[in-house]
C-alpha cells in the first residue's frame, strides 16, 4: 500500500523576533530568557493510502503545527516531511493540488456572497470545471443539509451552518487528502454525525483517499480512525489501532469516581500504586469526577480517604475497561478537555 504522508525526525522550532526576547526571573529568583519553543521534535510518522488517521493532543502539543506543516503552510525546521510523495519544503506546488483543509470554528468565506458563490469562487481556485463544480455543490448542500441555505449571504449563517459550508469547501475540490482540524467543534449531535458518516462513506467509496484528523472528542476518534498517534509536547508518544492503544493499559486497573468538589488534588500525585490520574470539575453539579490508572486495586482505600479528608462525599465508584480516553490519560497524564 503507498505511503500517503510521511516525516522522518521533522522538528520544527519557533525563533521569538530578537527584540520580542525578554529577560525574565523565575520562582527562584534566577534570571532566564524566553526563547525559542520547539513545537515538533523528532515526529516519524507513515500514513497509508485510504487511512482515516486520527491525531490526539492537548492544547499546544504540536497537532496543529504538524498539520501546517504537511499542508505547505509552514516550513520545518529540520527533518523531511513527504505528502503524496511530494517533499513540503521542495515541491509544495503539486502537494496544495491534491489535498484540501478543513478546521474547526474557521470563518472563512465572503460575507457579501452568497454560500453557494462561495463554495463555487473556491471551486475555481482549483481548477475544477464549472458545470462539475455546480453538481457537487447541489449534492453537497442536500448531504450537510444546506439546501435551503444555498443563496443566503454568508454573514447571515449560524456558527453551526457556517462549519457545514466548510465541510462542502472541503469536499468540492475531491482531494487526494483531506486534513480535518476538530471539524465537529461545536456543531450539534446531528451535524456530527452526519459529518463523521460522509466522512467515512467519501474515504470508503473510493480508492485513493486519505483522511488525517484531529478531534478533541475522544469516541469521536474510537469510531471513526483506523489508527490513533498520541502526541504531546511535539512528541508521538504512541501510534497504534484504537483497539490495539486500549488492549496496551488493559492489564492496568482503570477507577472513575464522582465526589463532591474536591478542594485539592494534589495528594493523588506520587502516591504509591497510581500509574496517572485525571481530574475535571463539574461546575454545574458542583462535583469533581476522576479517573485513576492503577497497577492494581491496592490504592484504592488511600484513594477513598483523601477524598473523605477533605469532606467530600462519593457519589460513585466504578471499575471499567479501559477506553481511549484511559490510554491517552496513561500517557500524557491528564485528560484531553
Amino acid at each position: 500500500m503507498d505511503i500517503a504522508i510521511e516525516t522522518k525526525d521533522l522538528v520544527r522550532i519557533f525563533k521569538p523576533p530578537r527584540k520580542l526576547i525578554k529577560r525574565k526571573k523565575n520562582a527562584n529568583g534566577e534570571a532566564w530568557h524566553e526563547g525559542p519553543v520547539t513545537a515538533l521534535e523528532n515526529v516519524n510518522t507513515e500514513i497509508r493510502e485510504g487511512e482515516l488517521f486520527g491525531l490526539l493532543g492537548p492544547n499546544g502539543a504540536g497537532k496543529t503545527t504538524l498539520i501546517k506543516i504537511l499542508c505547505t503552510l509552514l516550513l520545518p525546521t529540520s527533518g523531511i516531511a513527504k505528502v503524496a510523495g511530494f517533499d513540503v519544503a521542495k515541491d509544495p506546488f503539486p502537494i496544495r493540488t491534491r489535498i484540501n483543509m478543513v478546521s474547526g470554528g474557521e470563518t472563512s468565506g465572503y460575507g457579501l456572497l452568497t454560500t453557494r458563490e462561495n463554495i463555487w469562487m473556491f471551486s475555481q481556485f482549483y481548477g475544477v470545471q464549472s458545470k462539475v463544480a455546480k453538481a457537487r455543490i447541489d449534492e453537497l448542500f442536500h448531504t450537510f443539509g444546506l439546501w435551503d441555505k444555498r443563496d443566503a449571504k454568508v454573514r447571515t449563517l449560524s456558527s453551526g451552518q457556517r462549519q457545514k459550508m466548510n465541510m462542502v469547501r472541503g469536499f468540492v475540490t475531491d482531494p487526494s487528502i483531506l486534513f480535518l482540524d476538530e471539524p465537529t467543534l461545536g456543531l450539534d449531535v446531528n451535524a456530527s454525525r452526519v459529518i463523521r458518516d460522509y466522512v467515512r462513506s467519501w474515504l470508503r467509496g473510493q480508492s485513493g483517499k486519505t483522511v488525517l484528523l484531529t478531534t478533541h472528542y475522544m469516541m469521536e476518534a474510537d469510531e471513526m480512525c483506523d489508527r490513533i498517534a498520541i502526541i504531546d509536547h511535539g512528541r508521538i508518544l504512541a501510534c497504534d489501532t484504537p483497539e490495539n492503544l486500549k488492549r496496551g493499559i488493559r492489564k492496568d486497573t482503570t477507577f472513575r469516581l464522582e465526589v463532591d468538589n474536591l478542594k485539592s488534588t494534589s495528594m493523588f500525585t506520587g502516591m504509591r500504586g497510581v500509574k496517572n490520574f485525571s481530574a475535571k470539575n463539574d461546575i454545574g453539579k458542583n462535583t469533581t469526577n476522576l479517573t485513576f490508572i492503577l497497577e492494581d486495586e491496592s490504592p484504592v482505600s488511600d484513594i477513598l480517604s483523601v477524598i473523605q479528608s477533605q469532606g467530600s462525599k462519593i457519589h460513585y465508584l466504578q471499575k471499567s475497561e479501559p477506553t481511549l480516553e484511559d490510554v491517552f490519560v496513561s500517557m500524557v497524564g491528564r485528560s484531553l478537555e
